[in-house]
């Protein structure tokens, strides 16, 4: 896990807040990939542990099919805050 002063920490968080969302729907990354018109490999990144990049865009989509405030999105728990 990143440290939350490292602007990867956002990556992270947004990351594993994405996974539990879209379990929390239902949804497999192949149901959600064709909800947004995006392939399953870029949900599988996007999901990955690994720093990968993605746009406000992206972000505004995945809130607008997952049914979601887009802040929920960035919610942080206690464990995840360093």
């Amino acid at each position: 896990m990143f440290n939350r002063n490292d602007e990867n920490y956002v990556y992270e968080l947004v990351s594993k807040n994405i996974k539990k969302i879209r379990k929390e729907k239902g949804l497999t990354q192949e149901q959600l990939a064709s909800k947004m018109n995006y392939s399953t490999q870029f949900i599988s990144n996007i999901e990955s542990k690994n720093h990968q990049t993605f746009s406000l865009g992206t972000l505004w989509r995945l809130a607008l099919v997952l049914n979601i405030d887009i802040k929920e999105l960035f919610e942080e728990n206690e464990k995840d805050v360093n």
